[in-house]
């Protein structure tokens, strides 16, 4: 009987110390699965342009720009030195009647962006700078206005201005992609995650490749363990989706 009893409490304490075992590991999956401690410290060096500045207090990054293109427009005024007449390769642009004007945009974004709970959608306006400090604008060209008419009026370098002179791009600004590279880093949007050009590890990109929110998870050129981060591409809606993937910092001018 005392042998019976002691091969039964043996079997008791080996499956228990088995299921701590089993429920321990299953803890630290989940664990290193969820870790997303994302840090855009490194590409800040990346960002200059004519009027742009940033300086980072506490967990934020605060961009202060004047929206100016450090490139050649038909948009900017005939006596300015990068002032040029439209030589772009779209047949059918139609010149809109704004001129590039100073601004005074402020964003603040988190220096440690996250999967937002809640994903807001993006605003008509700035939704996020790109690195030379030129604003980046969602797909629309008013509210639920696709942007099939207003993509005659995009100078040669794919950008315009509306009607307060602010100058943005809508899609692939091709001045960027030309000077650093199709798999180059762009910018940012205002939740903190990064913005890439068309093309990743050879392969030009297109929505299909995307989320919902026009991104995803992977290793970049920056970032060696990975990153969330949206792309631009040539079809709709070129570089954001159904809203902010993280949560948008404050846009103010």
């Amino acid at each position: 009987m005392k042998l019976i009893f002691y091969i039964l409490f043996s079997s008791i304490l080996l499956f228990s110390f088995s299921c701590n075992k089993n429920d321990e590991n299953q803890s630290q999956d989940v664990d290193s699965s969820d870790q997303t401690d994302y840090d855009i410290t490194n590409i800040l060096s990346y960002f200059e342009g004519t009027g742009l500045a940033y300086e980072i207090n506490n967990n934020t990054v605060i961009f202060n720009t004047q929206d100016l293109p450090n490139h050649t427009s038909t948009y900017w005024d005939s006596s300015n030195e990068l002032y040029e007449p439209y030589n772009g390769t779209n047949s059918n642009f139609k010149i809109n009647p704004n001129k590039i004007s100073a601004q005074n945009i402020t964003m603040n974004i988190p220096l440690y962006p996250e999967e937002s709970n809640i994903h807001k959608n993006t605003p008509l306006g700035a939704i996020g700078i790109s690195r030379n400090g030129v604003v980046f604008y969602n797909q629309y060209a008013g509210p639920n206005q696709p942007l099939t008419n207003e993509i005659d009026s995009f100078d040669q370098w794919l950008g315009h201005p509306q009607g307060q002179g602010a100058y943005h791009y809508h899609i692939e600004p091709t001045f960027l992609t030309q000077q650093f590279a199709q798999d180059a880093f762009l910018g940012l949007l205002a939740d903190g995650f990064p913005v890439y050009g068309p093309v990743e590890d050879g392969k030009t990109l297109d929505s299909s490749d995307l989320d919902q929110y026009h991104g995803h998870f992977s290793v970049t050129d920056d970032f060696s363990e990975g990153i969330y981060h949206y792309h631009i591409t040539s079809d709709d809606p070129y570089i954001n989706g159904n809203g902010f993937f993280g949560s948008p910092g404050n846009i103010s001018n």
